[in-house]
């Protein structure tokens, strides 16, 4: 058989991704799943537990604001990559628009237990404020990072069935959901990322994405610290007994900052790639619970069928 000839304009699309360690065999699909629309029926959604519980709807309060400055940052980047990685671009920014929409209910459900969300809204606001000042290429470079951190928790959130063992079944299901995307899309914004720096050396890579990681890990522990300590000092928990309890449940059990250093300093290493690790059993075994409980659901409830109907009115922007 004769060889085909390969052009240099697909030579160049392949050596633009060199380094990249994404499954050739990865779909990333639109869901479009409806959760938050019912009624969060507990403060305490965590199992009773205030800490947890905080420390998920101060994660919450980040995802509207910075899920859509993730899709404008990736939308800069995307003419011009091969193919497949312009289909996965598609499907990152549509997954994204639907995380924003249901966190933004989840958040609003919230506030009718009378939390005050403004000053954790506020601090998000100024963070990504600054990013967005930063030339394009640095703002990807941020992006980059955030979404390694939402993978990294997102994988421990699956795998460690401590985190929601006795949450309330709604709100457990939309974090797995969520969980499961954003595993499944690790990788889009660090291929995007390698095309965006081909003519960079290695050392020039490795040097900005590693001092924007470093810098982003300390801002995120350190507001969302301010952002559970917050919610907390709304529900009478102040003091040394906020802090000791926030310390326990963060880094020690169920641990979803202890847990998490490994993964997150492999991103410092020569030769990282988010797809290193092939973790796409965590997205089967998060599908398999929340589908179940969503089938059980509408067999016992019709009202929840109801509710998801009415839910379906929101609709989506098309991705440009």
């Amino acid at each position: 058989m004769d060889n085909v000839p390969t052009s240099s304009k697909d030579t160049d699309m392949q050596d633009s991704l060199a380094g990249s360690a994404t499954p050739a065999d990865l779909h990333i699909q639109s869901r479009n799943r409806h959760f938050s629309g019912a009624p969060i029926e507990n403060r305490w959604w965590v199992g009773g537990d205030p800490y947890a519980t905080a420390f998920f709807n101060a994660l919450s309060a980040t995802f509207p604001l910075a899920e859509t400055f993730f899709i404008s940052t990736v939308k800069q980047f995307r003419d011009g990559t091969p193919e497949k990685l312009q289909r996965e671009i598609r499907a990152f920014i549509q997954q994204e628009m639907v995380h924003s929409r249901e966190h933004l209910i989840f958040n609003r459900h919230l506030e009718e237990f009378n939390y005050d969300m403004t000053p954790l809204n506020q601090s998000v606001k100024r963070v990504l404020g600054r990013i967005k000042a930063m030339e394009p290429i640095h703002q990807l470079a941020g992006t980059v990072c955030m979404e390694h951190l939402t993978a990294v928790i997102a994988a421990e959130i699956i795998s460690n069935p401590k985190h929601f063992a006795n949450a309330d079944e709604d709100q457990k299901n939309l974090w797995l959901w969520h969980a499961s995307e954003e595993i499944e899309h690790k990788g889009v914004t660090y291929d995007a990322w390698l095309h965006a720096t081909r003519d960079w050396s290695r050392w020039r890579r490795w040097k900005v994405k590693s001092l924007f990681m470093a810098r982003i890990s300390i801002g995120f522990t350190k507001n969302r610290s301010k952002g559970v300590l917050e919610l907390l000092r709304q529900d009478g928990i102040t003091g040394p007994r906020a802090w000791f309890g926030l310390i326990r449940y963060a880094l020690f059990s169920p641990a979803p900052f202890g847990r998490t250093l490994k993964p997150w300093f492999q991103f410092f290493l020569p030769g990282f790639h988010p797809w290193n690790i092939d973790d796409r059993h965590l997205i089967q075994l998060a599908e398999s619970e929340y589908e179940a409980a969503i089938l059980e659901q509408s067999e016992e409830e019709p009202t929840v069928a109801e509710l998801a109907e009415r839910l379906k009115k929101i609709d989506l922007p098309k991705v440009a």
